[in-house]
């Protein structure tokens, strides 16, 4: 299934190197101030080419189809698409033979009796995150509607990259990865457009610009782990069990293309703690002093922000050599990877963890 949630619901379609992509949103509030203007931080923000991204730049120019009348969501069904234009399919043909290990070639052509669309990787593609964050946009001001976020979107919900390739970094990341003082940009609160691609030099941390270039030099990828907090959310959402705000959350996070895990507040510390270590102690206004626990108890939201943390996988395609199944000669062989492919995807992926976010909550919220 490609629907998400109960009243808040989003569905994805499209194939990375199809005609387009897009998201119908369903259950969209009427009334809420919306323009193709809307979306450009956000989508700017998952936008390829700097350093360790892949060097495919597309337009990524949404156009609303349905949904928006007049500058104002109608309450019908929202929809949202997205031209494909910079692809080249031959790419990926030598995948029929050898599947990529650490991707879905495989496990699609299995699943689908190889009716799948291989170009891209299909249906499979990061590039399909893009109608994710463009979902994520309504998911904002829906829950900026519902008064239970702060007023500057920016600050809604906020997402950042805190490790990358097992370099552990104090220092906030440029824009290209997170949000700067409300503004798109590096640190200084620009970003540059040289030649089509970002430039978003002297906006890292030393040791992550070299362990990306390490990376690349040698054919290989690096993981992350991108940490998000909405930081202010009132009490009293989410539902014990089934539908508690970790689980909602975590579900759709997990729908992100590379994810490996997901801990709140403490995460797995906890396990090693006591309890008069993890506890939160209350204070006189009903929230919590110290967020061990992410925001939640019972499932439920207790005052306090929100917290967790995502831990991506290295991306699956790299040009170094792997050993690896060819289906066409039945032997072992050697598959190098070619084509355009990032060399560390989560370096985009702090908008799209916002994005699941706050469609998650945009969920939970519409239910209550």
């Amino acid at each position: 299934m490609n629907t998400f949630g109960r009243k808040f619901r989003v569905s994805i379609f499209g194939e990375s190197h199809g005609e387009l992509i897009g998201v119908v949103l369903d259950g969209v509030p009427a009334g809420l101030e919306l323009s193709e203007q809307d979306f450009e931080q956000d989508i700017l923000r998952r936008k390829s080419g700097a350093k360790g991204t892949t060097p495919r730049v597309e337009e990524d120019k949404p156009q609303i189809v349905s949904g928006v009348f007049e500058g104002h969501t109608t309450g019908a069904p929202l929809t949202i698409v997205f031209r494909n234009n910079n692809t080249h399919s031959s790419d990926y043909e030598q995948f029929a033979a050898m599947p990529r290990p650490g991707h879905a070639d495989l496990t699609a052509a299995i699943k689908w009796d190889d009716c799948q669309d291989p170009r891209g990787s299909g249906h499979f593609s990061g590039r399909l995150t893009l109608p994710v964050v463009a979902a994520g946009v309504v998911a904002k001001k829906v829950l900026q509607d519902a008064t239970i976020l702060d007023d500057t979107p920016v600050n809604a919900v906020n997402a950042r990259i805190v490790e990358l390739g097992g370099i552990d970094s104090s220092t906030r990341p440029s824009a290209s990865l997170g949000m700067t003082d409300g503004t798109l940009g590096m640190t200084d609160g620009t970003l540059e457009m040289t030649n089509g691609t970002l430039d978003v030099s002297g906006g890292m941390p030393e040791a992550w610009e070299e362990a990306i270039d390490k990376a690349m030099a040698e054919g290989d990828s690096l993981g992350a782990v991108v940490e998000c907090t909405v930081p202010k959310i009132d009490p009293g959402y989410g539902e014990p069990f089934w539908d508690s705000v970790e689980a909602v959350i975590a579900h759709a996070i997990f729908s992100i293309p590379g994810v490996r895990g997901i801990e709140f507040g403490d995460g797995f510390r906890a396990a090693a703690m006591r309890g008069s270590e993890h506890n939160d102690p209350i204070g006189p206004d009903g929230r919590p002093t110290r967020n061990g626990a992410g925001g939640v108890n019972g499932g439920i939201t207790n005052g306090g922000a929100i917290s967790f943390r995502v831990a991506f996988k290295p991306t699956s395609s790299i040009s170094r050599p792997q050993q690896t199944f060819n289906f066409q000669t039945g032997e072992m062989d050697t598959l190098q990877v070619k084509g355009r492919h990032d060399a560390c995807f989560a370096l985009r992926a702090p908008v799209v963890v916002e994005a699941m976010t706050a469609i998650a909550l945009a969920d939970l919220v519409l239910i209550k």
